[in-house]
């Protein structure tokens, strides 16, 4: 077991309703020291709830929220933070480079400017007002400034939204880097293949409750789901309805059957076009498990 020195946020047993919805149902969360852990659910399954009681921008009707021991409220704990939420509101005419310089001052121990510049890929933003940017500009920005502070827990909701693939890639290198140095980080994203590539450990909320968490392969184990792709002419509809074939769908040519019995439907689909080509067979990615884990979930908007 970690010391308790090593966890640096938690929720425990979190009750958080608005009016008569329950948002979060007795949600245990923990985080530790140098870990990246993926927060991953539906819409409404209460990940900005969960990430909003850890900021201590909202509070619990029920249990507790932590950060580093301390009321999340503390200004000791948010000193040690950096935040990226979804959506910022920074002013428009101000230079990247004063923006960094502003939220740098806030903090006792701030990275120099230049090294969150270029860890961050905004170097060559530094002298442009913030309003005239992209909006993947602006969230390369918004990265910047979360982790200009050298803060020791870092919050990225949804960080790579609107990013092409280059400056997304670019990021995720950067939160390496950041896990590399001990910072924790909390990752929100509905990129799945996002988490799948960066998460130490990943937490899957559906109606409010945590309904799994463990590593990417831990929650891949939990899915016993291959995934059998090929070029073949066969109908995807009739294959669908094949014993032991959980789907089965068409992506122009290519065929992708996902099934809990592979051996047997290589079988069948050798039988049925022998003709058939570039087979591959995988076990289930995260995005089948994730899928099989929130079946049940509501499809209400998600909760801020």
């Amino acid at each position: 077991m970690q010391p308790k020195t090593d966890v640096v946020a938690r929720l425990c047993s979190v009750v958080k309703h608005y009016g008569h919805l329950v948002a979060l149902d007795g949600v245990d969360l923990v985080l530790q020291r140098g870990e990246l852990l993926a927060v991953l659910g539906p819409n409404g399954a209460g990940k900005s709830t969960s990430i909003g009681l850890l900021l201590g921008l909202i509070r619990p009707d029920g249990g507790r929220a932590e950060l580093f021991g301390m009321d999340p409220q503390q200004i000791d704990a948010r000193r040690r933070i950096g935040v990226m939420l979804q959506s910022a509101m920074l002013p428009p005419t101000l230079r990247v480079g004063e923006l960094l310089r502003l939220v740098a001052s806030y903090y006792p121990h701030p990275r120099p400017l230049e090294e969150s510049a270029a860890l961050a890929g905004v170097a060559d933003l530094l002298k442009r007002p913030y309003g005239k940017l992209s909006g993947g500009q602006q969230r390369r920005v918004q990265f910047a400034l979360a982790l200009c502070g050298r803060s020791e827990l870092v919050f990225l909701d949804e960080p790579t939204v609107g990013m092409d693939i280059d400056a997304r890639r670019k990021l995720w290198s950067a939160m390496r880097a950041l896990v590399a140095e001990g910072c924790s980080v909390v990752l929100t994203t509905h990129y799945l293949e996002e988490a799948e590539a960066l998460a130490q450990r990943v937490v899957v909320v559906a109606k409010g409750r945590v309904v799994s968490e463990g590593s990417v392969d831990a929650l891949r184990g939990q899915v016993p789901l291959s995934r059998i792709r090929c070029l073949t002419d066969l109908d995807a509809a009739a294959v669908s309805e094949w014993p032991q074939v959980a789907s089965a769908e068409r992506e122009g040519a290519r065929l992708h059957i996902n099934t809990s019995a592979p051996e047997n439907v290589l079988r069948r689909l050798l039988d049925a076009d022998m003709s058939l080509t570039e087979l591959e067979v995988q076990r289930a990615g995260l995005a089948e498990a994730f899928t099989e884990l929130t079946r049940e979930a509501t499809t209400e908007p998600e909760l801020a």
